[in-house]
């Protein structure tokens, strides 16, 4: 089923935004493994499977509507070098990502490409959440400090 090409151009920006996040997330949650933060690298690794199963949904619909999914584009990873810096390089990445999946869905909706939509507007909702999830994070930071943050992180505390 052949389609808009500016179509298939926003839906392999979304995708080239997932294989990002996929490397990002993975990343830090290793990160955080190694640091013995056992909450938070169980966190952001189930964000990267989630990212990869959603970048896996992406590619098959670019292939359903006739257009090339482009696995070769990576984005910039936000890398941070501590807890704090982690939090808000991953708060950063969220923040860029939701104008570009709000742009897709719209033009979804001029394509009358009511599938597309429906698939962006479910990584929309799952990234908003995951988004307000790390806003809550910051908040604890500022209200508990980072050590007593950094203790309720570990596991079984």
């Amino acid at each position: 089923m052949k389609t808009d090409s500016q179509l298939i151009v926003l839906l392999n920006e979304v995708l080239t935004s997932e294989l990002t996040s996929i490397n990002q997330y993975f990343l830090h949650a290793r990160m955080y493994k190694n640091w013995g933060l056992e909450e938070l690298n169980e966190k952001c690794y189930k964000k990267s499977i989630k990212d990869m199963k959603q970048a896996d949904e992406l590619i098959e619909r670019i292939l359903f509507l006739e257009g090339l999914p482009n696995l070769q584009r990576l984005g910039t990873l936000k890398i941070g070098e501590h807890t704090e810096e982690m939090l808000q390089c991953d708060t950063d990445f969220q923040i860029e990502q939701l104008p570009l999946l709000r742009r897709a869905i719209a033009e979804c909706e001029t394509a009358q490409d009511y599938v597309s939509r429906e698939l962006l507007e479910d990584i929309l909702k799952y990234e908003e959440e995951h988004l307000d999830w790390l806003e809550t994070q910051a908040y604890q930071i500022e209200n508990m400090g980072i050590e007593n943050y950094l203790q309720a992180q570990v596991e079984g505390d």
